[in-house]
């Protein structure tokens, strides 16, 4: 199998390519608006592309998608609630010798999906990065709780050597964020969880895991007055109460 991805400079999202083989049958997945590296290897290689995935709406991920599906005359597939694809999964997609499937992950989005392939890749997307996990109060987002489930009852549970490939920056393996994600050990029972006062926008929260984010700032699980939990920006974070 290939897997090739395509970075944006700015949003630093990923475009990808997967083929089952030179020459062969493959899928693209998502567009940023900077995937030429992709084509330009389909062109050259030959391959036929079967279907464009998504995995949810969000602005930067699916750049141009409806193009690139009708230029390849393929379907465009997501969630059945993602508003710019054309049709649903409705059980795995099959693209050669590649067997793609959904999972579904809400929390980030509710129309977001993780797609394993072949049982051994995965595409995270933006529910669980290298080091950190998806915020949960994107457009569209469901809550903390599904964001949890999503990464501790899907993902962390696939085989520890499937590699993740997240919809920003670079890969990893369930291994390493079992062992080395800060909201993963949190989630496991192996950190405890913090207990420092901030403030988002204008509302008191508890600070529960201050993390590294992928584009070099932060990301904060936080706890409201209310009791409601979120996953927020560092950006977004008074710490100085």
């Amino acid at each position: 199998m290939i897997l090739q991805r395509a970075e944006h400079p700015d949003w630093l999202s990923n475009a990808y390519l997967v083929v089952d083989r030179p020459g062969g049958h493959g899928v693209l997945v998502d567009g940023n608006g900077v995937i030429e590296p992709l084509l330009e290897r389909v062109d050259r290689e030959g391959t036929e592309i079967t279907h464009v995935l998504l995995t949810h709406h969000h602005a930067d991920h699916v750049v141009d998608v409806g193009e690139l599906a009708e230029h390849f005359g393929v379907p465009l597939v997501g969630h059945e609630d993602n508003g710019a694809a054309t049709s649903a999964f409705d059980g795995p997609v099959s693209s050669g010798e590649l067997e793609i499937e959904a999972i579904p992950t809400p929390g980030h989005c509710a129309d977001h999906l993780a797609l394993l392939i072949d049982g051994a890749d995965c595409l995270t997307a933006d529910v669980l990065f290298k080091g950190t996990v998806g915020g949960t109060r994107a457009p569209g987002h469901t809550t903390f709780e599904d964001l949890r489930t999503s990464i501790m009852d899907r993902l962390m549970t696939l085989p520890a050597q499937t590699r993740l490939h997240p919809g920003h920056r670079g890969p990893t393996t369930v291994a390493a964020e079992w062992e080395h994600n800060p909201f993963v050990r949190v989630w496991r029972g192996l950190d405890e969880e913090g207990g420092d006062r901030c403030l988002v926008g204008e509302e008191d929260a508890t600070l529960v895991v201050w993390a590294p984010d992928y584009d070099g700032t932060n990301k904060a699980w936080v706890r409201f007055e209310s009791g409601e939990d979120a996953v927020v920006g560092g950006s977004q974070v008074d710490r100085n109460v």
